[in-house]
């Protein structure tokens, strides 16, 4: 599973480009509403630093409510790209291989994660151990989104379920239950319907290579909340990071054009509340804008 989120964050609408110039003028630091006291701490204000702003994509999920089909995806992910990476975020429906023209328009790809799983038919088996988990419009939108951002040098920062993503896109498998696996633990969160106590730390990391450079250090406690994980990593993937139990948390691509980062934690929750997280976003900034200047910047 990516993540066992609450689905409860507020939807961010496709922009017009009326919006977008606006955002524009004004610049990705400053918000003109309130936000809920569940955000304020998570947002920071910060003064304009760069003349054109960057923008980043983060595809959606297609959920029902109430019998409707709806795009959505929870707001603590924009709201870490605009205070964390000064970028403008916009959220692309999952419609298939059509979105892959956005990639015209965007200087980096933010994969979030989610309540549903890859399906197991995209890494060479048709058994799936979580039959009600999965959402094929998200999977026929990320997956090949994922390939052509990566060949294209698009940065991508991958999450939680978008690691997974991440790593199925390449040719690598996935871990379909591993609370299952011997030698395992839980991963999945268990807050009992208490987020903070569902996002709170649960254990450490040991991190090498690019995440470990980013964050500055090899080792750091991070929150768990996914059923699913990396089996075999799929083709120019290097592991950055394992749990104490062996899952593998973290991975990048050195061979690749530009930045690729994948993590199995949530960096997004209360970004601003850790420096490791503010490091991660930062970074993910740093490289969309050298993207978008044309220069190559990786992970």
């Amino acid at each position: 599973m990516g993540d066992l989120e609450d689905g409860k964050g507020s939807c961010l609408a496709p922009l017009t480009a009326e919006l977008t110039h606006e955002i524009a003028r004004r610049g990705p630091h400053r918000l003109d509403f309130p936000l809920p006291p569940r955000y304020v701490s998570q947002t920071t204000i910060r003064e304009p630093e760069f003349p054109m702003p960057i923008v980043v994509g983060i595809p959606a999920c297609a959920k029902l409510s109430d019998d409707r089909l709806v795009h959505s995806t929870p707001a603590r992910y924009a709201e870490a790209l605009i205070g964390g990476a000064s970028a403008i975020p916009i959220m692309i429906p999952p419609m298939g291989e059509a979105q892959l023209a956005l990639l015209d328009r965007i200087d980096g790809l933010l994969i979030p994660g989610s309540p549903s799983n890859v399906h197991p038919s995209h890494y060479g088996t048709n058994e799936s151990l979580t039959p009600d988990k999965h959402d094929p419009a998200r999977d026929a939108t990320t997956l090949p989104l994922i390939r052509a951002a990566i060949a294209r040098g698009i940065p991508v920062l991958a999450i939680c379920r978008g690691i997974q993503e991440l790593n199925v896109a390449l040719g690598g498998t996935l871990h379909q239950n591993i609370h299952d696996m011997p030698g395992r633990r839980d991963h999945r969160g268990n807050g009992g319907g208490d987020l903070e106590v569902a996002y709170g730390p649960k254990h450490s990391i040991a991190m090498t290579g690019a995440v470990a450079r980013i964050v500055g250090a090899t080792e750091i406690m991070v929150n768990s909340l996914h059923g699913q994980a990396i089996d075999r990593p799929g083709d120019g993937l290097v592991v950055n990071a394992l749990a104490e139990d062996g899952t593998i948390e973290a991975v990048s691509a050195p061979e690749a054009h530009g930045f690729v980062l994948g993590l199995q934690w949530h960096p997004e929750w209360r970004w601003a509340e850790h420096p490791a997280s503010v490091a991660i976003f930062r970074a993910f900034g740093e490289a969309c804008r050298a993207h978008q200047q044309g220069l190559r910047k990786a992970a």
